[in-house]
């Protein structure tokens, strides 16, 4: 174990606390105290995962999380005392893959940091294209291949790339967190299969999610509001009982 974090807090006593105990966990750990400096240690810096408290001076978390979002930021634990449900929608909108609030055990934040890194991991080594991806993708609507090469995948006018992080329609950028990207990448890339909601809480949550089980039906709604109603498509399919599909055809 050798990943570097990133510890974005404005208590000292909290942020030095934290840092002891993630180097005693075989992590190597910086910190900081306010938003502006975090982001340019985030951009000046390969890190492997930022802990993240929502009420710092200057430039607030939730900020410093959407900018995060236009670079290609590691994921994001956010550290708050706040508690609300709102709270909670804002920073996994945001971009967060994850959300603990104060006081917390660190026993909790430390299993939470290794899912993180988990999921992380996941998504760096995505599977390879199926034999179908060197086939032309010419035209257009849902019968054009899903790859055309490692990382790169189609749906009509969709594209998703991993390398850029990026999904567009047509020429328009489509704005997704975190995990609506990659929960649109798992359906993508196995296009015409029926994933359980089980299968797919466990390709974006990894495989020691804690949280609601409906968090899967939540960012499959958040995909098809920026998606299906706004291009008027009808990409991801609902088989009742089961799960979601995207068919190529």
């Amino acid at each position: 174990m050798n990943e570097k974090i990133l510890i974005v807090e404005d208590e000292e006593s909290m942020a030095r606390f934290i840092e002891l105990e993630l180097v005693h966990e075989g992590y190597r750990a910086d910190k900081t105290g306010d938003g502006r400096s975090a982001l340019e240690m985030a951009a000046g810096s390969d890190y492997d995962l930022i802990l993240l408290d929502i009420m710092l001076p200057g430039i607030n978390g939730i900020e410093v999380l959407r900018r995060l979002q236009h670079t290609q930021a590691p994921p994001v634990i956010l550290l708050t005392a706040r508690d609300a449900v709102m709270d909670k929608v804002a920073g996994l909108d945001a971009g967060a893959v994850d959300y603990i609030t104060k006081p917390f055990a660190i026993e909790e934040l430390l299993a939470r940091i290794r899912v993180a890194l988990k999921l992380h991991s996941r998504m760096q080594a995505a599977a390879a294209p199926a034999p179908s991806a060197t086939e032309n993708r010419t035209g257009s609507g849902p019968s054009v291949p899903a790859v055309s090469e490692e990382g790169e995948y189609y749906w009509g006018e969709l594209h998703l790339s991993e390398k850029k992080h990026q999904v567009t329609y047509g020429s328009e950028e489509i704005l997704l967190t975190n995990r609506e990207f990659l929960m649109l990448r798992t359906l993508l890339a196995n296009q015409d299969i029926v994933l359980t909601r089980d299968t797919l809480l466990e390709k974006v949550c990894g495989y020691d999610y804690v949280g609601e089980t409906n968090v899967v039906d939540v960012y499959i709604r958040f995909l098809r509001s920026k998606i299906d109603e706004v291009y008027h498509v009808k990409m991801i399919q609902t088989v009742r009982g089961v799960g979601y599909v995207i068919k190529s055809e």
